[in-house]
């Protein structure tokens, strides 16, 4: 409907990040972004808080369990006129489980910081990396 506000769905992201620096890359199984790579994340279910959404996004992707720590980013994504995403990126450590994909991973993998350039990425992923210090720019 035209000159109608856009429903916003909050998601929140696990930025998960070993001692030696590789972040944990989750390859998308589904579309719309199939095929890319992201941190893990999802939709915030009622009543959930956005760290908890988090942690559970991650376990549900990785298999890991995370100790969920600072908001690193927070970044809006318009899918189409009538829905924008509001992403929540946190800063995530590894605490125990198996590393297994699941739910929408096709692939999850430990990533060198300088070799995240070199994959294909959801949208704007990589500047946000850089932008908190954990992507080397070019």
């Amino acid at each position: 409907m035209e000159g109608s506000v856009p429903r916003t769905i909050q998601a929140a992201c696990a930025v998960i990040q070993r001692e030696d620096g590789a972040i944990l890359m989750v390859k998308r199984l589904n579309p719309p972004e199939a095929g890319l790579w992201s941190v893990p994340g999802g939709k915030v279910d009622p009543g959930e808080s956005l760290r908890d959404a988090a942690a559970r996004e991650a376990f549900e992707e990785t298999g890991l369990r995370v100790e969920v720590g600072q908001r690193l980013w927070t970044a809006q994504l318009a899918w189409d006129d009538d829905i924008v995403y509001e992403l929540h990126d946190f800063a995530a450590s590894p605490i125990g489980g198996v590393l297994q994909a699941g739910d929408d991973a096709a692939e999850v993998r430990w990533v060198p910081a300088d070799q995240i350039s070199s994959m294909p990425l959801v949208a704007a992923l990589l500047d946000h990396l850089r932008a908190a210090g954990l992507a080397p720019r070019r």
